[in-house]
């Protein structure tokens, strides 16, 4: 690890669960966001949503197991997309004291932390039927390529949808053995929801990355932007009643998505454009998403055995 001035260690490194951690060990902490598990939840939600909609079956467990993998590469995925924007980060406010950006952590240090992070995903892996490892070792591809997408595309958002939506399609073949129609649907739900609440993030970096020249969908949509958002989140609820349909075609399981539909309609209506902080509560607000929709696979899925 690199010694630097103390100005140069972030706040979120002096408090909290981070600050109590030894110091060596904060700054590996910080780049793997221990401090915002936000990340993870949203992670997670999708493999959550597919396992519930196929009804569980007797592995329960799955839950745990994709609640550490998520974290995991979650964790991963966030070392890795600082190790390739470390250079874009040190020229704006809000990342410039990352790790990687501000030279406390080798890249060294960071590919083997990354390593370490990937081997506690392969004993995940290994927890699932081969129809669902395969899967998920097909989103590598995608989850290599996703840092490079904001200097290439205005639609960096739509490729991390592709990304943090493919547990919609491990889930259900991590019960049944195989995949089908319903979790394709509830995966492609799944990337407007992600392309929706990425866009309300990438709301507060709109100036720091029209100066470095970053792309996003929040830059691209401007003050339509709300709008979008909520045209992204239709399409999502549109993607999981078909879902929830070819698992229990009845009117009342729909019913089991209202309280879901309410909260992304109350996040569109809510997002102002021009107010960074506002978007990144109704961000965060997503976790709140996933447990309300979990909980509507739940009763589809077990109503459904």
């Amino acid at each position: 690890m690199v010694n630097i001035a103390t100005d140069t260690v972030p706040d979120s490194e002096r408090r909290g669960l981070i600050g109590a951690l030894p110091a060596p060990l904060r700054p590996y902490a910080s780049l793997m966001r221990l401090d915002r598990p936000i990340g993870t939840w949203l992670l997670f939600w999708p493999c959550a949503w597919s396992v519930a909609l196929a009804g569980v079956g007797s592995r329960w467990s799955l839950f745990g197991w994709f609640l550490l993998g998520a974290f995991a590469m979650r964790s991963a995925g966030c070392a890795y997309n600082d190790l390739v924007d470390r250079d874009l980060d040190r020229q704006v406010e809000r990342t410039r004291l990352r790790p990687l950006a501000s030279k406390r952590i080798s890249l060294r240090s960071a590919w083997t932390l990354i390593a370490l992070l990937c081997g506690l995903g392969l004993v995940v892996l290994l927890q699932l039927e081969p129809a669902a490892q395969l899967v998920a070792l097909a989103s590598i591809a995608l989850v290599a390529a996703y840092p490079f997408m904001k200097r290439i595309t205005w639609w960096p958002q739509a490729w991390l949808g592709l990304v943090f939506s493919w547990g919609a399609l491990v889930g259900w073949p991590a019960v049944t053995g195989s995949l089908a129609w319903p979790p394709l649907l509830l995966w492609l739900g799944t990337v407007f929801w992600v392309l929706g609440y990425d866009t309300l993030y990438a709301v507060q970096d709109k100036e720091d990355d029209a100066l470095v020249g970053v792309k996003s969908t929040a830059r691209l949509f401007g003050s339509r932007a709300p709008t979008m958002v909520g045209l992204f989140y239709a399409f999502a609820v549109a993607g999981w009643a078909g879902a929830v349909w070819l698992v229990r075609p009845d009117w009342l399981a729909l019913i089991a998505l209202v309280p879901a539909a309410l909260h992304l309609t109350s996040q569109s209506l809510r997002a102002d454009p021009a107010n960074g902080e506002l978007a990144l509560a109704l961000f965060r607000s997503n976790r709140f998403t996933g447990l309300l929709l979990f909980l509507a696979m739940l009763v589809v899925g077990l109503s459904a055995r």
